[in-house]
């Protein structure tokens, strides 16, 4: 059987990773979709899942996958235009909620892929939602000139809360366990900050290191 799944659609940084499985021979493929399909007009013009046919056309060729072999795909939005290709090719298709294997596998691939963008490997560890897109958000702000270039500009969500002003002041730190969301490392206690503030659906403070 072939499964098919992603991670990352919902993730206002980075791509999204594709991922098959393959479980006769536990085989895992990935690959992502670049950023560049999720700009304002070719995220309108559904450019992303255009490449996800791209994507499970090269996996399908390398793979030597027969139209007779049973196919699970996610229900997700993202698959529509898969979904339809491989019914206009006549593969055993069926759409389904995806668990176990593949799920964890593309999960951790895409997890990886976003620290490899920078994202502090604490941020995902420790937050329960850390693909949330206002925690997201948070992070971007925290280096808004370079991270804004990581994130899915097409969004409506993007064009709302991406070009918000950020209230900049210094103190000290005070409370304890913080990590600078420039850097990533951990925040001394009674160690000089800068302090960002931004009211995106609530009121951020963000606590950077004074020479981050």
């Amino acid at each position: 059987m072939i499964q098919i799944d992603d991670a990352g659609s919902g993730s206002l940084i980075g791509g999204t990773c594709i991922g098959l499985y393959y479980t006769r021979f536990n085989q895992f493929k990935y690959d992502f979709i670049p950023l560049d399909c999720y700009t304002p007009n070719n995220f309108k013009e559904k450019k992303y899942q255009e490449y996800v046919v791209k994507i499970i056309s090269r996996f399908f060729n390398e793979l030597s996958i027969s139209k007779n072999e049973p196919i699970e795909l996610c229900q997700g939005y993202i698959f529509d235009i898969l979904r339809e290709y491989l019914k206009s090719k006549n593969y055993n298709l069926k759409s389904t909620k995806i668990k176990g294997v593949l799920q964890e596998k593309v999960e951790k691939a895409f997890a990886d892929y976003s620290v490899s963008l920078g994202l502090p490997q604490n941020y995902i560890l420790y937050t329960k939602y850390p693909f949330h897109f206002h925690k997201l958000l948070r992070w971007v702000y925290a280096n808004y000139d370079h991270r804004k270039n990581l994130c899915k500009t097409g969004w409506k969500s993007w064009q709302k809360y991406g070009k918000l002003p950020i209230q900049v002041s210094h103190g000290k730190m005070v409370l304890t366990g913080y990590f600078c969301l420039k850097c990533g490392k951990k925040i001394k206690a009674q160690s000089p900050i800068k302090i960002f503030e931004f009211v995106s659906n609530k009121k951020n403070v963000l606590y950077i290191h004074e020479d981050c």
